[in-house]
């Protein structure tokens, strides 16, 4: 009998999700409303599209992302082999070409026999009908209405925001100086130092800046902390940006010889390194406002803004009170949810959520169920994060602190941290070998 699944949404989760199961036999028929209609966010046709950043962060196993991403290999994960293939130099980090990741994962599903495209938008969600629904956080009209239908509206909203890009040409090479903060990597950030009266000027006029105005259906602004705009943290003290993604730890400006006050760094946005982007500087400022105040970085004096931070709104589940550890409805068990959509935070993350999404659909159909994961890998942690009674839920991405403690504590962090980590592989390769 032929086993067959449908998927809504084309990003990060539902690739990850699609390619799996196809890869296992299963007939898979993929909703995506793009190029019919794009989200507020969103401009390629193509599949798996980074909005926010080309980052998928850290690549050390002693690293909560780099961890994420051992367990992701682990599971087999379709994603990791194209950001691989795709990479650009960032340090310790994934970073891609987000246009060739992007062409990558839409050849990798168009191309596989098993995976039906349908380049529609839905509106309506069958809870007879085995469905993943991986639409992401920008979720909206009548889609968002339907799953409002079938949770009894328990959906939240919060906002995020795209850090603006500049092109390399047009950055002022003599003020700026490449470096990794610690010497980690090939030195391929670029760096903007603030002497302490060039950061006073800044902070002054990033606080008193323009806003864009939100839409009326976003409503309230709520700023949800992983993904802060870069005024609204300047607006929290003089110091906070300091300690955040201005922080100049573990640099040392070659121009003076002294760590700078502060700190912008640049990180290259593709492979041939023309475009770089403003890390941690997601932003809702009016464009003019943008030019004007970010142009005060020492270095973009005269920087050609490729394109500007944009704010949009996204939207996600009141997951411990809807989900099950499975990732399916607690009252449609046919309805699976994996992605942003959830409360998995990160663009990793929502790969891996799709990929678990996957593994619980492919066990309903050979009529088992999937074990739960781990308690000590990254994974089973973020599943019980998402799944768990939580009054004030919020998104959460892959970190060390929800990891449980060690029998024999490590004092020294990166060693603990490994520790942890080489725990957590051992875990899950033994899950995985239990639930092949």
């Amino acid at each position: 009998m032929e086993q067959r699944v449908t998927i809504l949404g084309a990003g990060l989760a539902g690739c990850e999700a699609a390619l799996w199961l196809a890869n296992q036999g299963v007939q898979v028929d993929l909703y995506e409303q793009k190029p019919t209609k794009f989200s507020a966010a969103h401009k390629s046709p193509g599949f798996a599209e980074l909005v926010c950043s080309n980052s998928l962060k850290a690549d050390r196993l002693d690293s909560a992302s780099g961890l994420l991403k051992a367990e992701m290999k682990l599971l087999g994960s379709s994603l990791l082999t194209a950001a691989e293939n795709t990479r650009v130099a960032a340090g310790g980090a994934l970073a891609v070409d987000r246009d060739l990741f992007s062409q990558q994962v839409t050849q990798m599903v168009k191309n596989h026999p098993c995976i039906t495209i349908h380049e529609q938008e839905v509106t309506t969600i069958d809870p007879q009908q085995l469905t993943l629904v991986a639409t992401g956080p920008l979720t909206e009209g009548a889609l968002a209405e339907e799953i409002g239908r079938l949770t009894g509206n328990d959906k939240l909203s919060f906002y995020d925001a795209a850090a603006p890009i500049v092109t390399a040409e047009s950055i002022d090479m003599s003020k700026v100086f490449a470096a990794s903060r610690y010497g980690r990597g090939d030195a391929d950030y670029l760096n903007c130092p603030f002497n302490k009266e060039e950061y006073e000027a800044f902070h002054q006029e990033l606080t008193q800046a323009e806003r864009a105005p939100l839409h009326d259906f976003e409503g309230k602004l709520t700023v949800y902390e992983g993904c802060m705009p870069i005024e609204v943290m300047a607006g929290r003290g003089a110091d906070t940006m300091r300690y955040g993604p201005l922080r100049p730890v573990g640099l040392t400006n070659p121009h003076t010889g002294h760590r700078p006050w502060a700190n912008v760094q640049l990180r290259r946005e593709n492979a041939e390194a023309s475009l770089y982007n403003l890390v941690g500087f997601q932003t809702n400022l009016k464009f003019g406002e943008q030019k004007r105040v970010f142009s005060m970085i020492p270095g973009l004096e005269n920087a050609e803004f490729v394109r500007y931070g944009v704010m949009h709104r996204n939207t996600f589940l009141n997951s411990p009170h809807l989900l099950s550890q499975e990732l399916h409805l607690k009252e449609h068990e046919n309805v699976f949810f994996a992605g942003q959509i959830t409360g998995f935070e990160g663009y990793m993350e929502s790969a891996a959520c799709g990929l678990l999404a996957a593994r619980s659909i492919w066990a309903r159909l050979n009529g088992r169920s999937l074990p739960q994961l781990p308690a000590f890998t990254m994974l089973g942690q973020l599943v019980r994060y998402i799944t768990t009674e939580n009054k004030n839920f919020q998104p959460m991405g892959a970190n060390m602190g929800i990891l449980p403690g060690l029998e024999q504590p490590i004092r020294d962090k990166r060693e603990r941290y490994l520790a942890l980590a080489q725990r957590a592989v051992q875990a899950m390769e033994e899950w995985e070998r239990q639930t092949r």
